[in-house]
Formats: structure tokens, C-alpha cells, sequence
């Protein structure tokens, strides 16, 4: 903890709510403008999607790298820098007039995300110690987290239907704007490093090659189905270059992830467990938008009001699973909010044809809502547990890194599953097989928290781990300045 800073804390907490809202934000935002962005720019049907999957690739596929940079040269300076890169690129893709420009852009706002979000989790573990203090602001940052990605939708309509298409790029400019003034005005940039550690080239270049392959075979399976053998060949490639990651780490002595942590129970279980939870929320998300505006013929805007009431329960249970996980520890939330996150879904997956809002989707978003709360915070408190701050950066570029490919493989996968359901149907373009295809990916979804449920009752231990040493021996380049040492 800050000692003699008064103030800090909240500020550190402030500016990394405020630069994951943007993340979170940019993740779904742009997905309802891009009729608009096709129309506008001239984008070739096959190319449109690179919009949003190249975002995913280099975002994905850099988080590791991004989480140990934070360890070796300051949370501060690679949150600052990845937040620059990222405005910037929000900036140059509002201006963009080709195809190539946009995409080139997004590219850039996924490097700038990769260094700036483990960066801001990496700050808050390593300034609130474990314990209620951690939990509630973890649970402030996976609420404003989860409030961005439901609220994208909202703002990407009705930017796209008032303001035009660029707007779903340059809202985040204020936003990045104020994450770093909070964070220059009142977070100490600290000491620069004495004596580095070398970095992990190599284990650097196989992770980054490794999650990017699998992320790229991942995303094209949209047009390239599972079994082709170009997403074959991609997974496999992908498959031996994650090896090569785990033999190389196992034999260097400054590794890009230490696999002995993953020997804690804490870290593995959560991030198995946040794999599965963002495989279905996001998934949850894509299906229930699509029903609304392909079977309810709902606009972009009131799709995105609708989501509303989701966001609102989402808060409602992280709330609620602060307070429970500071009385009995994770497992408390996280087991029941799965089960209530599945009960709710399951409810979802009865969509009908004739059905309607008030009838079909408030109910259930407002019960997996609030089960989706209860497991936002405690996962993410659980990933952090018995950390040392040293391995604070490499823990956040974890768990960062399941989570999004949890989203982006869930996604893929699932969107395979429905579209087989709704191709199966004598004419796949009426309402009826839409709606189908739609309740079948969500009913898996409610099935994948079922599963995450099973995680936190198994691997998750029952008791609270043990606090690391608070005084961790930490490169002086890696603490805020105040931090004991």
C-alpha cells in the first residue's frame, strides 16, 4: 500500500477503471457500426470482419508479453505508453478513408490494449494488498469492466444512427484523455530499474507467435470452417509453438510466465475458470444482439438500450460479490454466481420466433446479469491471490490472456454451432431457423457456467491463501514510488 500518499489508492483505482471501461468498450462498439463501415470505406464482404478480429489478434496474442514488460520496467510506464499508443490509433482510425487504414489502426489499439491492460490490473494488485481492500477494488474495476462491454453495444448504435461511424472510434479519445491525467496527476512514476533481468526473447517470440496463431485459426473459422485444413494446419502450428513456450520456459531463469505459478491452485483454477466465464458472457452477448435485431426486427439503438437492464444487474451482483467475497473468501461468489449466470442463460436459450423483449429477454438478463456480477470480481481476485508483487504484471498478462481467449474462442465456436443448427433448416433465412440456431449457442453458453461452477467447487481451495511476504524483494523500476520495498 501507498504510505504518506494520501488520496493514491483511489486514483490509481480511478485511472485503471477508466482505461479498462475503454477496452471493454472498444471490444463491442464497433461490431454494430460495421454496415456502416463497409458502406462508407468500400470494404470488401470477406475483409470487413478484419476490423474486429485483427483487434483480437494483436491484443490477444501480445497480453503475455505485455504482462511480464510491466514486472521488468514499471506498471506505470507501460500503462501510460500503451494508453498513448492506444488513443492515438482510436484517433487514426476515426480519420481512416481506406480499408487498410482502418485495420491498420485497430491493429495498433490491440498493441496499445496488450501494454495498458495487465499494466492497470498489475497497478491495482500491487497497491491494494490482499485482503477486503483488493476485493473491493477489484470489484469496482471488473464492474466498470463488464459495464463497458454491455454499454458498447448501446453507444455503438446510437453513434452509428446519430453521429456517423467515426464516432464509435473517437469516443474513446476523452476517455483515454482522462485515464491519463489521473494517472500523471496522482500515481509516482517511481525509481527507474537498477539491474534488469534479460528479457525472454525467445519465450517472448513463441507466446506471442503461439496465441497469435491460435487466435487467427480461431477467428477464420467464419469462413474457413473448423475442419479445413488451413485452420487445421494453423491450430497445429499454433499448437507446437505454445509447446515450444513451455519447454523454453521450464529452462530459462528469467521466464516470460514461471510455470510455477501455475502451480497455485488460485491462479490456475481462476483463469480456467474466467476462460469459460468470457467463452459465455461474450457469446451470450453476439446471440441475444443477433435475436433482437434478426427474429424481434429491433434497430441498432434500442438493441443497445436493451442491453440496459443487463448492465444495471451486472453492477448489482458485483456489489453483491464484493461483500461476499470479503466475508467468506471467492468460492462464495463465484460458485453460486456461475449457477445463476447458467440458470439465467438456460432461461434465455427458450427464445421464440413470436416472442418479444418483455417477454423473452428482460427476465433472464437481469438473472444472468447478476450471476455474471458475482463472478467478475472474485475471478479476478482469485487470479491475484497469493501473488507476489514482482509477478503481479505476469499474473494480470495471465488472466488477461484467458479471458480473451476465452471470449474469442467461445465466439467462434459456438457461432459454428449455431449457424450448423439454423443451416439444417429447410429455408436458414426465416426468423424460426434464426431463432433456432440462436437458442442452441445458448444453451451452451449456460452449460460453459455450469462447467466454471464445477471449477470453483474442485480446483478452487476452500480456504483464503496465505498473504505473500509484503515486502517482496521488487526492482525498484517495478514499484509505484511509496510501495514498501
Amino acid at each position: 500500500m501507498y504510505k504518506n500518499s494520501r488520496g493514491r489508492p483511489g486514483v490509481v483505482l480511478a485511472a485503471a477503471a477508466v482505461a479498462q471501461f475503454a477496452f471493454a468498450l472498444d471490444m463491442s462498439v464497433v461490431n454494430v457500426a460495421l454496415p456502416a463501415i463497409r458502406t462508407a470505406l468500400g470494404f470488401a464482404p470477406l475483409d470487413l470482419s478484419w476490423v474486429v478480429h485483427v483487434y483480437a489478434l494483436t491484443f490477444g496474442g501480445l497480453l503475455l508479453l505485455g504482462g511480464r514488460a510491466c514486472d521488468l520496467y514499471g506498471h506505470r510506464r507501460l500503462f501510460v505508453a500503451g494508453l498513448a499508443v492506444f488513443g492515438l490509433c482510436s484517433l487514426a482510425g476515426g480519420l481512416a478513408q481506406a480499408p487498410w487504414q482502418l485495420i491498420a489502426a485497430r491493429a495498433g489499439q490491440g498493441i496499445g490494449a496488450a501494454a495498458a491492460a495487465p499494466a492497470a490490473l498489475g497497478m491495482l494488485t500491487t497497491t491494494f494488498s490482499e485482503g477486503p481492500r483488493r476485493v473491493r477494488a477489484l470489484g469496482v474495476w471488473s464492474a466498470v469492466n463488464a459495464a463497458g462491454g454491455a454499454l458498447g453495444v448501446l453507444a455503438g448504435g446510437l453513434l452509428t444512427q446519430y453521429a456517423g461511424w467515426r464516432w464509435v472510434m473517437l469516443i474513446n479519445l476523452p476517455i483515454v484523455a482522462a485515464a491519463l491525467a489521473l494517472v500523471l496527476a496522482g500515481v509516482p512514476a517511481g525509481a527507474r530499474p537498477g539491474r534488469r533481468e534479460r528479457p525472454d526473447v525467445l519465450g517472448a517470440v513463441l507466446a506471442t507467435g503461439g496465441i497469435g496463431l491460435l487466435v487467427f485459426g480461431v477467428v477464420r473459422t467464419d469462413t474457413r470452417g473448423w475442419g479445413s485444413p488451413a485452420t487445421v494446419a494453423t491450430l497445429a502450428a499454433a499448437a507446437a509453438l505454445l509447446a515450444a513456450f513451455v519447454l523454453a520456459e521450464s529452462r530459462t531463469s528469467a521466464p516470460l510466465l514461471r510455470l510455477g505459478l501455475l502451480r497455485s491452485r488460485w491462479v490456475a483454477g481462476a483463469n480456467v475458470l474466467v476462460f469459460l466465464a468470457a467463452a459465455g458472457q461474450f457469446t451470450a452477448f453476439y446471440f441475444v444482439s443477433l435475436y433482437m435485431q434478426q427474429v424481434l426486427g429491433m434497430g441498432a439503438a434500442a438493441t443497445g438500450a436493451a442491453f440496459l437492464p443487463f448492465s444495471a444487474s451486472l453492477v448489482a451482483g458485483s456489489v453483491v460479490a464484493t461483500r461476499v467475497t470479503t466475508a467468506r473468501g471467492p468460492r462464495a461468489a463465484l460458485v453460486p454466481g456461475a449457477l445463476l449466470a447458467s440458470a439465467g442463460l438456460g432461461w434465455l436459450a427458450f427464445i421464440s420466433p413470436g416472442g418479444g423483449f418483455l417477454t423473452d429477454v428482460l427476465g433472464p438478463c437481469v438473472v444472468s446479469g447478476v450471476g455474471v456480477g458475482l463472478v467478475l470480481a472474485p475471478v479476478a481476485a482469485a487470479a491475484t491471490t497469493g501473488v507476489a508483487a514482482r509477478e503481479a504484471g505476469m499474473a494480470s498478462g495471465l488472466f488477461n490472456s484467458a479471458r480473451q481467449l476465452g471470449a474469442c474462442v467461445g465466439l467462434a465456436a459456438l457461432a459454428t454451432v449455431a449457424a450448423h443448427r439454423t443451416g439444417a433448416a429447410a429455408d436458414p433465412s426465416t426468423p424460426a431457423a434464426l431463432n433456432d440456431g440462436y437458442a442452441l449457442g445458448l444453451a451452451v453458453t449456460a452449460c460453459l457456467f455450469v462447467l466454471a461452477a464445477a471449477v470453483a467447487i474442485v480446483v478452487l481451495p476452500r480456504r483464503r491463501a496465505a498473504p505473500p511476504d509484503p515486502a517482496p524483494a521488487v526492482p525498484a523500476g517495478n514499484r509505484l514510488e511509496g510501495t514498501p520495498s
